[in-house]
C-alpha cells in the first residue's frame, strides 16, 4: 500500500480548476490527487476537503470589511499557497474534517489508541476473528496487508526523538490480494502454533479453536 502522509505531503490543484469550484458555489471536494469532484462523491476516492464557499454578501460595507484568503473560505484548517497556475494545499490541520469525509469508506480504522480492531470487509473480518483465536491479531494482519497488497493508508504520522504520533485509516484497492494472503498467513501461524506449542492437546481444545482450525483447514492430526 502507498502511504501517504499529510504530514508530509502537499496536494497541487489546478488554479483554473480550483478558482471555477470556488465562484460555482456548489458542493465540490479535493481528493490527496488534487483532483475536484462534484457531489454526490465517488466513495473510491480520498477527500482532504469536501464543502461549499457560499456566495459573498450582497452588502457593500460588508464585502469592505473582510475579504476572505482561499484558506479561509476552505474553513481554516486547510493551509493553501497560490503559485502561477497551481494551488498548493498543505492539510494535516484538517484531519478531523479528513476522518469524517473518508472514515465511513476505510477498510479499517487506525485512528485511535486502540489500534485496529475491525475490518469492513466481512471475509477478513471473518478471518481476523478466527485467527485472534491462536493469538494472531489485527495489527499482524493490518502489517501483512500494507506490505503485500495495493491501496492507501491515508494517516498522518510525525516522529522524533521523544514522541511519535500516528493516525490513519486503511483503503484496500486489491480485496482478494488482502483475503488470500491473510487466510494463508494465518493459516501457517496456526499451524506452527500447533505443532510447537505443547500446551495444545486434542483433549483441551475450545470449541472456538476447534472452529477456526475448520475454518482454515487444519485438521487435528497437525496436534501431536
Amino acid at each position: 500500500m502507498k502511504k501517504f502522509n499529510l504530514v508530509k505531503e502537499i496536494i497541487s490543484v489546478n488554479k483554473p480548476d480550483f478558482m471555477a469550484a470556488i465562484n460555482a458555489h456548489d458542493e465540490f471536494g479535493i481528493t490527496i490527487e488534487g483532483a475536484l469532484h462534484y457531489a454526490p462523491f465517488d466513495e473510491t476516492a480520498r477527500y482532504v476537503y469536501q464543502g461549499r464557499v457560499p456566495p459573498p454578501s450582497t452588502s457593500p460595507m460588508l464585502q469592505a470589511a473582510k475579504t476572505k484568503t482561499l484558506a479561509e473560505l476552505l474553513g481554516g484548517n486547510l493551509q493553501v499557497v497560490d503559485v502561477d497556475d497551481r494551488i498548493l494545499i498543505k492539510a494535516a490541520r484538517n484531519w478531523k474534517e479528513i476522518m469524517r469525509y473518508n472514515l465511513p469508506n476505510a477498510d479499517y480504522d487506525d485512528t485511535t489508541g486502540d489500534g485496529v480492531d475491525e475490518f469492513k470487509d466481512k471475509a477478513l473480518e471473518t478471518i481476523g476473528w478466527h485467527a485472534a483465536e491462536f493469538g494472531v491479531t489485527y495489527r499482524e494482519l493490518v502489517d501483512l496487508i500494507e506490505t503485500s497488497c495495493d491501496g492507501t493508508l491515508l494517516c498522518i504520522e510525525t516522529e522524533s526523538e521523544t514522541n511519535y504520533q500516528f493516525s490513519g485509516m486503511g483503503f484496500i484497492d486489491d480485496i482478494e490480494c488482502a483475503r488470500s494472503r491473510c487466510f494463508e498467513h494465518v493459516k501457517k501461524r496456526i499451524e506452527t502454533v500447533l505443532r510447537e506449542d505443547g500446551s495444545y492437546t486434542r483433549e483441551n481444545l475450545t470449541d472456538d479453536e476447534r472452529d477456526a482450525m475448520a475454518f482454515f483447514g487444519i485438521d487435528l492430526s497437525i496436534i501431536n
